[in-house]
């Protein structure tokens, strides 16, 4: 089984398990922050503890043109959060919980008039169609942990706020290219485009393995009964 089907199957059942109990209160949010634009539900379980499970995207495209290349990019922001809230100072809680992350962003480049480089050797828009890549986060079930003001599950209208940080593990990238008509498949020059890839491949995710924490910022607004 695919780890996101299984980070999406784990979430449902603690979904279903919350919304199959008895609450005293329940809350329904939206929010806006690092992990884009969101919704959750909220229940309290008892005075000082309460649940929520969330929905959170974002997308957003950018060109980037130079001499030599051109450049199409697109952050994706995807997750699901099945979090719990622990108050013991008032509307000031702790949180924890889990965080199904599918955050990615998508890059395509292109030679233009000029060249791209690739792990050293240059190619022409004749023997480089384009490269395509995708960095996203090693896991995708991210422990999260933090701190914040306010409880979706609270009477009223209220306002919501987290800081914490999601454990993504890590980022790794994929990297593939598209030779030119200058260079077709099965040639020395798209066998060694399809080298220098992996090799820009291997150099990537070595300087992104580092990127182990993803920062979550987010405030809101509640709506309990």
């Amino acid at each position: 089984m695919k780890t996101k089907n299984l980070a999406a199957i784990t979430l449902t059942a603690l979904a279903a398990t919350l919304c199959s109990s008895s609450f005293a209160e329940v809350g329904v949010g939206v929010r806006a922050g690092t992990t884009g634009l969101g919704v959750d539900l909220g229940f309290s379980l008892v005075p000082t503890l309460a649940a929520r499970v969330g929905y959170s995207e974002l997308s957003i495209n950018k060109t980037a043109n130079s001499n030599d290349a051109n450049y199409d990019g697109k952050l994706k922001l995807s997750n699901f959060s099945a979090l719990l809230d622990w108050s013991p100072l008032g509307p000031f809680r702790i949180t924890g919980g889990l965080v199904g992350d599918n955050n990615k962003i998508n890059v395509t480049g292109k030679p233009q008039s000029g060249i791209l480089t690739l792990n050293g050797t240059s190619y022409d828009q004749t023997q480089l169609g384009s490269v395509v890549g995708t960095i996203k986060s090693k896991n995708s079930v991210a422990p999260y942990l933090g701190v914040g003001f306010g409880n979706v599950s609270g009477f009223g209208i209220n306002f919501y706020s987290d800081i914490g940080a999601m454990f993504q593990g890590g980022a790794k990238s994929s990297l593939t290219a598209n030779c030119g008509a200058a260079a077709p498949a099965g040639s020395a020059t798209c066998n060694q485009i399809q080298s220098n890839v992996a090799g820009e491949q291997l150099s990537l995710n070595n300087k992104i393995s580092g990127f182990k924490v993803y920062p979550v910022i987010s405030v809101g607004l509640t709506v309990g009964f």
